[in-house]
């Protein structure tokens, strides 16, 4: 199996500059006769901090451990903006080019990449506003900020291994597209995002955090806000998870993947 992974990601290095092609085609596309362009991407966010700062702060009074709400609220968010983002494109994407798919050969992974790569770019912009916000608040970043690089690495597999599986999916029945947006909105409340770790009871952690992005969210906001590395017990369960997902959604995907033209 390995050996095959390794065959399938060399050929996916010799597609390279197809990927790098579709990536721009989609980054362009996703913002065509847009007014505001690629704003979106840091408008998107920063609106939700506000509704969340309005709502859960003020009203329902959501703990933050001590730190201030908005810049609480938005290191949540943009990992998770950038992760339903990519799904919301990266599954649908093989159905959405049917005319690639039924003309010639080339990985079909390169579609769901694409989606994510796009995504990416659209939170690198959207981390600039961040920083902003963190000079804002005067929250200095330590040494442990630089968990930030495994703890994306690990969310970007996580996102793959999830959009090689249901986008696969997603050729043979349609419904995935439907139950998208309720599955995002359902995961978005079992990850602490509005609320902190703290206030999820301790008899539910360890079910909690099987969850990948529950201790990937938690573990940006201890890295960025209080200076801390992350949970490494919960990290290294979240990150045996992730490759599992991966592995096994991507064999899956390379599976099927040569149906796809005849069912399409």
């Amino acid at each position: 199996m390995l050996k095959a992974l390794g065959h399938d990601i060399k050929e996916l290095f010799n597609y390279r500059e197809l990927l790098l092609s579709i990536t721009i085609r989609e980054i362009k596309v996703r913002y065509k006769q847009s007014i505001l362009g690629i704003l979106w991407s840091i408008l998107q966010p920063l609106s939700m901090m506000a509704i969340f700062t309005v709502v859960f702060s003020y009203f329902i009074k959501i703990p933050s451990d001590g730190i201030p709400y908005p810049i609480f609220s938005l290191t949540g968010l943009l990992p998770w903006t950038f992760f339903s983002s990519a799904l919301s494109f990266a599954i649908p994407s093989v159905v959405s080019n049917i005319s690639l798919v039924t003309k010639i050969y080339f990985p079909r992974e390169i579609f769901p990449l694409a989606s994510v790569l796009a995504a990416l770019v659209d939170f690198c912009i959207a981390v600039g506003i961040y920083i902003c916000m963190l000079l804002y608040y005067r929250i200095g970043l330590t040494v442990n900020a630089f968990y930030v690089v495994p703890l994306l690495t690990m969310q970007i597999v996580l996102t793959l291994g999830i959009s090689f599986f249901a986008a696969a999916i997603n050729v043979y029945y349609r419904d995935v597209k439907y139950v998208l947006p309720f599955a995002l909105q359902f995961w978005m409340y079992a990850c602490p995002i509005i609320y902190p770790l703290s206030v999820v009871p301790k008899w539910l952690i360890p079910f909690y955090m099987l969850n990948p992005m529950a201790p990937i969210i938690d573990g940006y906001r201890r890295a960025l806000l209080l200076g801390m590395a992350p949970d490494l017990s919960a990290t290294l369960i979240a990150s045996a998870v992730t490759v599992f997902v991966f592995f096994l959604s991507y064999r899956f995907f390379k599976q099927v993947e040569m149906s796809f033209a005849d069912v399409i």
